[in-house]
């Protein structure tokens, strides 16, 4: 015996507010349901509802969805995430009693349903019991552009969508690093918001929309906004950059060559600082590289370490991949000689494997760039992170070597190994593997197991500093090659390096550890 067939879900998006704004396809599929379902805040009738309201069915069955929590405090053990949970678990359940009953349900969505929408959640629990549709709707940023006739992106332009309700000097980061931007999620975030704005240059850029395509659509200067006027269903539209020639975001360097213009007051070109940042936390940032980040105007690195610098007014950031650090030096020593103040940044030390040298390369091969002053800040580098976790195995005399052969030969790399092994030198090994490096950590250890015994300490320090840090100590013989990636670096005791019973690593100064 066959079972009863169920009804259909329909997540329908009715659009930011104005009737006529809703689809065809949409307006037939709400005439025809036998339930129709809708959200509503604490306190307040549904929005959702109210646009649609001449469209339902006078004998249709309406189910109200009205939320236990929106802004407010919860005694939920679970807390806001807890309480939320529970509401889209019991409306899912509702809902699943009339599709079992072969009852056909529309779900009415503001703007489009899978866009910062509460049906997601509902899809989340029903479509993959029911038969289900989804009907696209004209998202509020959309009618807040029409609105104000105000064109986000041309060309190739990147658009960002951001909630306000990230943190603001995440926001501010995110905003810097696009071109056009959406800020959804208004309302009690809008003074952080306005301040992420500021820091990030961008003011002047947005545009305020409140109630978009509604008759109380109100259009304004995100700079002359009232903070304590702004409702939920109110968004900022930030212009993209090829409207006022203004680049924020540089991916690459630019391919024409800027002609120097000298520091007011100065007949020379500003001093390129190059910063190390440290191996992660903020707390490893020094005091100096801290200073001097706070008053330039440019940034210039490998993203992640670009990112790693708090967005503020005046700062122009241009991230660009790992692969590139000619062309980042480049950039750099053309912003100093144009006057501009400008930190090149590294992650650790920036001489150790890092920007300086690509920096100093740039201007030995150009003497243009002989006129632009540079200074090296130090930071804390990772090999004494590692070191520093593990106890002090780089107590006596070290080497460090970088395992990748991008820049060098295999048998050079193979060469020094050996020299180091023999020298009885503690070695801390930077970029050991990558995707596709694969093989080298295997190939070095046999190269020093030529000369180490088995029993040679070695230390794995993992994302030392960041939240997923982990450090193994094992030994030549044991250390597994497959379990290394380019987060890790390496330190492998010199044949006088030992173990505490409590598990420190440390290495004696003299040849005789009886002695100090």
């Amino acid at each position: 015996m066959s079972s009863p067939a169920t009804g259909r879900l329909h997540g329908v998006g009715l659009g930011p507010g104005d009737p006529e704004l809703i689809t065809l396809k949409a307006a037939r599929l709400i005439g025809a349901a036998d339930v129709v379902a809708y959200h509503a805040g604490v306190g307040k009738q549904s929005h959702a509802r109210s646009i649609a309201a001449d469209l339902i069915p006078d004998d249709a069955i309406e189910e109200e969805l009205r939320y236990p929590v929106t802004t407010g405090t919860t005694d939920h053990p679970q807390g806001y995430t807890g309480a939320l949970a529970d509401f889209y678990a019991e409306a899912a359940a509702r809902l699943a009693a009339h599709l079992e009953a072969g009852r056909d349900v529309v779900v009415l969505a503001e703007g489009d349903p899978l866009f910062y929408g509460s049906f997601m959640y509902l899809h989340d629990r029903l479509a993959d019991r029911f038969p289900t549709e989804v009907v696209p709707g004209v998202p509020a940023f959309a009618a807040a552009a029409a609105g104000a006739a105000l064109p986000l992106v041309r060309q190739t332009d990147v658009l960002t969508v951001l909630p306000g309700t990230l943190p603001a000097p995440e926001l501010a980061r995110r905003l810097a690093d696009t071109d056009g931007a959406v800020v959804m999620k208004l309302g009690r975030t809008f003074p952080a918001v306005r301040q992420a704005l500021v820091e990030a240059g961008r003011l002047d850029d947005a545009t305020y929309v409140e109630r978009a395509s509604t008759a109380q659509e109100r259009t304004m200067p995100a700079a002359e906004v009232d903070p304590a006027s702004v409702p939920y269903l109110s968004l900022l539209l930030v212009e993209g950059d090829s409207r006022n020639g203004r680049r924020s975001r540089d991916v690459a360097p630019p391919v024409a060559e800027p002609e120097p213009v000298a520091v007011p007051g100065s007949d020379r070109a500003a001093e390129l600082l190059v910063v190390g940042l440290g191996p992660g936390p903020d707390t490893w940032l020094t005091p100096e590289a801290s200073s001097a980040l706070a008053e330039v105007e440019h940034v210039v690195g490998y993203a992640p370490y670009v990112d790693r610098v708090p967005q503020r007014a005046g700062l122009t950031r241009h991230a660009s991949g790992n692969t590139v650090e000619l062309d980042r030096a480049r950039l750099a020593l053309d912003l100093a000689r144009r006057g501009e103040r400008v930190a090149v940044v590294s992650g650790g030390d920036a001489g150790v494997f890092g920007m300086a040298t690509a920096v100093f390369e740039a201007v030995a091969a150009d003497p243009a760039y002989d006129d632009v002053p540079v200074r090296v800040l130090p930071g804390v580098s990772a090999v004494q992170a590692v070191a520093a976790r593990a106890g002090a195995p780089v107590g006596a005399d070290f080497a460090v070597m970088s395992l990748s052969d991008r820049l060098k030969p295999w048998s050079l790399v193979e060469r020094r190994l050996r020299a180091v092994a023999e020298a009885d030198l503690v070695l801390a090994v930077y970029n050991p593997a990558s995707r596709s490096r694969t093989d080298q950590v295997a190939k070095a250890c046999a190269v020093l197991g030529e000369v180490r015994a088995p029993d040679t300490v070695v230390v794995v320090g993992r994302d030392v500093g960041r939240a997923e840090e982990s450090l193994t100590v094992t030994t030549l013989g044991d250390l597994d090659p497959a379990s290394i990636d380019m987060k890790c670096l390496l330190i492998v005791g010199s044949s006088a390096t030992r173990v505490t019973r409590g598990g420190r690593v440390w290495s004696p100064r003299s040849t005789d550890p009886g002695t100090s």
